[in-house]
């Protein structure tokens, strides 16, 4: 039972990724170790974010140990997330390809090497070691969510760095980007007051962050329709 409900959990977390990489057409591009290096790029820029953090931030600040919405501590952590932002400019600036495919890469690979990092160790002593257990399926579909805002967040990324994005569209980027890289604190306040269950809280941020891919898909296609990509 404990295996089954291991295999289960595997599953629900990696097939997602598998399903994303094969009917993306990563696959007939051969974009297997370009992935590879977009998770490369991720488990540096994370090092570096923990040097950071460990170097110029106080560790009283940044503890947060009673279980309640820290402000301080959120707003600390998502502004040393801006070297996300950098880490997806390095893999979009190194990575060859054009159009989504360039994209899905490194969303993508960034997003795997985060559930492999994050989710791994997490399912393995976990879901192996209880006959069941709803974190593991709740954390999983979170995996699931991941995907959805790393691959949006690339894309905003290219997109403010293409000269040729309608002006009109330059500032919508930039909130968007904010607002994704400050998720941490603004949408975990927001579920702290509105005191959401787990299953509550996991629709909200599918649903906050397929809005967000939507909105982002929408300029895309525009940009990729007037640049023929």
């Amino acid at each position: 039972m404990t295996l089954y409900h291991f295999g289960n959990c595997v599953a629900l977390v990696y097939v997602p990724y598998y399903m994303t990489y094969k009917y993306s057409g990563l696959s007939e591009y051969g974009a297997f170790w370009k992935c590879i290096q977009a998770g490369g790029i991720y488990v540096f820029t994370q090092l570096c974010k923990m040097l950071v953090l460990a170097t110029f931030f106080d560790s009283d600040a940044l503890g947060g140990g009673t279980g309640d919405f820290n402000f301080l501590a959120e707003f600390l952590r998502c502004s040393v997330d801006v070297a996300d932002l950098l880490g997806f400019g390095v893999i979009l600036s190194r990575i060859p390809g054009k159009g989504h495919s360039k994209l899905i890469t490194a969303g993508l690979g960034w997003a795997a090497a985060e559930v492999v990092l994050s989710r791994g160790i997490m399912l393995w002593v976990g879901a192996r070691g209880t006959e069941f257990s709803w974190i593991y399926i709740q954390k999983c579909l979170e995996s699931n969510v991941l995907l959805i805002q790393h691959i949006t967040t690339a894309t905003l990324v290219w997109l403010f760095t293409r000269h040729d994005l309608n002006k009109t569209f330059k500032p919508l980027v930039t909130l968007l980007l904010v607002v994704t890289i400050f998720k941490g604190v603004w949408l975990d306040g927001l579920l702290s007051i509105l005191s959401f269950g787990i299953w509550s809280t996991i629709a909200f941020k599918a649903f906050i962050s397929s809005l967000i891919g939507f909105i982002t898909l929408h300029v895309y296609t525009g940009l990729a329709q007037k640049i023929g990509i």
